[in-house]
């Protein structure tokens, strides 16, 4: 016999129940808001919700229809412009702009879905209302709502604002950005004003390897996944051979040697960036310096050539980060167990077997988290590969350069070239190659299957 499960913590004010089971009044809150709690005497209550309604139907009627009508056209009236003979000048009507009917009609959207979760909630407040009364049950007043908010549903009343400030300054934007891979919004057949739906056309550019847009983002992605790994594991291996050199019973002077990679921290990042920028250039102190001392007759094409532009940024990004991570797994290497490191002495371990069967191990185990989370932030490394080599070198008729990552050639594509579109794409492309390594590698480290403990 197989055995019912038992649901708790089960509620009959439900949705379902009121739809099926609410009286006249229930039912009619379904087209005017609030009118049950306005019969059992919840005046202020059902007011809101009434006023709700009246406030998004003005909406809708001043705006929104208007905004959702537009939305499918994205807007078909141009900027004119008509020879005016008494004035003697140009007057030029205004026409429709695609991209705040866009804003318009994705806001529009949301307030929607917003007004229907509220007509939701109105319709299961007043059957809740009529159950109470129904049984004889206590009806809350509405100060007495008010005060359990600062009590039993306290987290109600913290959680609202930050989700209402995801929804509005994170949610829509993302939504109106993904709207925007959609159509054509770009400089390209100067739609930059009145722009329409595409569909998938901008997605089968960027990942076609015959188009030049294509070939473009293959390589950039290409040499974003390799600075990635490189960035990530050569940090945290140098950093972690760092602390433990520091860590080291026979090394003097532990807090001076710690006070120097802190004090690569302080000093702010693109002030560093800056400055190596400055010194490796042509004309650069390291230029200088190597010809004068007869080492060079012409100048290292530190950014001027591919591969070397890469590997500088590479060798570069481990100066501004092994500080970073020499500070983060030192406390981690002092709880490591000493027993561990005594017992694997007694059995004839050398330090590199000790490294390897225990010190990397352990490490691995506590800071995959923080591994993925140093690749996601390396994939987005705005900073060291624009501050230093700008993206350089760049190829003729080319919008990425060789050293340019995802986030860097987005910021290209847009501010710089205006190719909206395309930008919006590339925008999605790193979310999804971020969500799926992020997900496949942290689900197959022992982080995961084992969040009990390390032995």
């Amino acid at each position: 016999m197989k055995k019912k499960k038992i649901k708790h913590n089960t509620t009959p004010y439900t949705f379902e129940n009121a739809v099926i089971k609410g009286d006249a009044t229930t039912k009619l809150s379904m087209v005017l808001m609030g009118v049950g709690l306005l019969k059992r005497k919840r005046f202020v209550k059902g007011a809101l919700y009434l006023l709700s309604e009246i406030a998004f139907i003005l909406f809708m009627v001043l705006h929104g229809f208007n905004n959702l009508a537009k939305l499918p056209s994205l807007g078909t009236s141009a900027q004119e412009e008509v020879w005016n003979e008494a004035k003697g000048i140009f007057e030029y009507s205004a026409g429709d702009n695609s991209l705040l009917i866009l804003l318009y009609g994705v806001a529009t959207l949301f307030l929607l879905i917003g007004f229907i979760l509220i007509w939701r909630s109105n319709l299961i407040a007043n059957y809740k209302a009529q159950y109470q009364e129904e049984h004889g049950l206590h009806l809350n007043t509405f100060k007495e709502d008010v005060k359990s908010l600062f009590d039993e549903n306290l987290h109600k009343l913290l959680l609202t604002g930050p989700v209402a400030g995801v929804l509005v300054f994170t949610i829509l934007p993302l939504v109106f950005m993904i709207s925007m891979a959609f159509t054509n919004y770009s400089i390209q057949d100067n739609h930059l004003i009145l722009f329409d739906w595409v569909g998938l056309k901008n997605f089968v550019d960027i990942l076609n390897f015959g188009s030049s847009i294509g070939k473009q983002f293959w390589g950039v992605l290409a040499w974003t996944l390799v600075w990635a790994v490189f960035a990530t594991f050569l940090n945290y291996i140098f950093g972690m051979l760092l602390a433990i050199l520091i860590n080291r019973k026979d090394t003097r002077g532990k807090a001076f040697w710690r006070f120097c990679f802190i004090l690569s921290i302080a000093v702010p990042q693109f002030v560093s960036l800056l400055i190596m920028r400055t010194m490796l250039q042509p004309e650069g102190a390291i230029n200088v310096l190597l010809k004068n001392a007869g080492l060079i007759n012409n100048a290292l094409p530190f950014f001027s050539n591919a591969t070397w532009a890469r590997v500088t940024v590479i060798v570069i990004n481990l100066w501004v980060g092994i500080p970073y991570t020499m500070m983060q797994v030192t406390g981690i290497l002092q709880n490591i167990p000493a027993e561990l490191y005594e017992s694997a002495k007694m059995d004839g371990a050398n330090a590199f077997t000790t490294f390897t069967k225990i010190t990397l191990p352990y490490m691995l185990f506590v800071t995959t988290p923080y591994l993925i989370t140093q690749f996601t932030g390396n994939v987005n490394n705005f900073n060291v590969i624009y501050l230093l080599s700008g993206g350089d070198p760049t190829p003729v008729g080319a919008t990425a350069g060789k050293t340019d990552l995802l986030v860097t050639w987005l910021y290209k594509l847009t501010i710089d070239k205006q190719y909206y579109s395309i930008g919006a794409v590339i925008g999605i492309m790193t979310f999804v190659v971020l969500a799926i390594v992020a997900l496949l590698t942290y689900r197959n480290t022992g982080s995961y299957k084992d969040e009990e403990g390390f032995m």
